[in-house]
């Protein structure tokens, strides 16, 4: 039986090992760019380290690749006469606007999640708005060790023994 205003769901439940709901700690590669996308707009819970720096990893790898295409396409169609690069740098450059796009909402998420396992507010974030400083700020929390005390930040809790009686 339902009660109005009650949650259905078992806020106690035990998640699974491969379950989204926690931090992946020690996360490979693949299984960090997959939650990466399966989590697009998740702002809630948490980020292991491993899952923040893989992803930051294939962010500069696609950039690079990106940056890469934009080179070699801009010298191979380029204007002898006149030296501007060609439609061949359109390539690369539209890649990499796209990626920027696709990847915009879901690299703050992970970077809210990452900043929820050190146990500080994602909110703290917007310290990315203070030029270099701010930047170097984040570079640093991103950096520091999980913190148990920010399992707060989960939607499932894993803490309490027994459920709730009726």
């Amino acid at each position: 039986m339902s009660y109005p205003g009650y949650p259905t769901e078992n806020p106690y439940a035990t998640p699974t090992e491969n379950s989204l709901e926690l931090p992946r700690y020690g996360a490979k590669f693949g299984e960090a760019i997959q939650r990466f996308f399966k989590k697009y707009a998740t702002f809630s819970g948490r980020a292991s380290r491993s899952e923040y720096w893989w992803v930051a990893l294939f962010s500069v790898i696609v950039s690079i690749v990106a940056q890469i295409i934009t080179t070699v396409g801009g010298i191979s169609t380029a204007d002898p006469a006149t030296g501007d690069p060609g439609m061949g740098a359109m390539a690369g450059t539209v890649i990499t606007i796209l990626f920027g796009l696709a990847t915009l909402v879901p690299s703050i998420a992970i970077s809210v999640r990452r900043l929820h396992d050190g146990n500080f507010s994602g909110w703290l974030y917007l310290l990315i708005l203070i030029p270099i400083l701010g930047a170097l700020a984040i570079i640093v929390l991103m950096l520091l060790p999980s913190n148990p005390a920010g399992a707060r930040f989960d939607k499932v809790q894993a803490w309490p023994t027994t459920q709730p009686t009726a």
